[in-house]
């Protein structure tokens, strides 16, 4: 799965990497959490050039009741997105770049549970594969997305027995072209990293949401 996730890359590094028109200056983030903004790039509707949004990471499909639904739908199974009522229409219709630097997993350790943030070598950011959605309710519209999930690869399998889809960049066009064929995305759900991803240590606090800060990525040394 993946319940929390980092953006530290400076919005220049952003804008090069995925070859946007510009983005305003982002403040380094530690510790994104459910429910909170997320940065996405999705196609524009009448132009096809590729925008940043701002998201709800939890999705909220359009039909929902109630907003809350979306706290349990931070992520989608890669497995079943094309028939789950929550998500076949995001899937042919709303996808999405959701873009990182980096996501925690977990490990257990006799009580405890250890994180670990898991992150190209490089440092540079990437993007999971992800869907959004648009939902009216009371408060007017807001927009939401979900990070699809694969089964983890040989590296995070230790960790959990699944992982985000990450997508190789010279994927990314086929995933937000809207005229995109099912048979032409299933295989990018396969995708699990490049070779230039590490598991590190970080720090406890970010078992809290509050904690959103450089020492997220500071392990205590006597716990390792």
């Amino acid at each position: 799965m993946c319940g929390r996730f980092t953006l530290r890359s400076p919005a220049g590094v952003i804008v090069a990497q995925f070859g946007l028109r510009e983005l305003a200056e982002l403040a380094a983030r530690y510790n994104i959490s459910p429910t909170q903004n997320v940065l996405a790039i999705r196609a524009d509707d009448a132009t096809r050039a590729w925008q940043p949004a701002w998201l709800r990471w939890g999705l909220i499909p359009s039909w929902a009741k109630d907003e809350k639904i979306g706290a349990q739908l931070i992520n989608a199974r890669s497995e079943t997105i094309a028939e789950k009522p929550s998500f076949r229409s995001a899937f042919k219709q709303r996808r999405c770049l959701i873009v990182a630097d980096g996501f925690y997993e977990w490990q257990k350790s006799g009580r405890a549970k250890l994180p670990f943030h898991i992150r190209r070598r490089d440092q540079q950011p990437f993007a999971f594969a992800g869907l959004w959605e648009r939902w009216r309710g009371g408060d007017g519209l807001l927009e939401s997305c979900t990070i699809i999930t694969t089964a983890a690869n040989d590296l995070l399998r230790p960790l959990h027995e699944r992982m985000p889809v990450i997508l190789a960049p010279p994927d990314y066009g086929t995933w937000l072209a809207p005229t995109a064929k099912p048979e032409e995305l299933q295989p990018l759900l396969a995708s699990t990293g490049t070779p230039e991803l590490e598991v590190v240590p970080a720090n406890p606090i970010v078992n809290s949401a509050r904690h959103d800060g450089p020492d997220c990525l500071r392990p205590p040394a006597e716990l390792f």
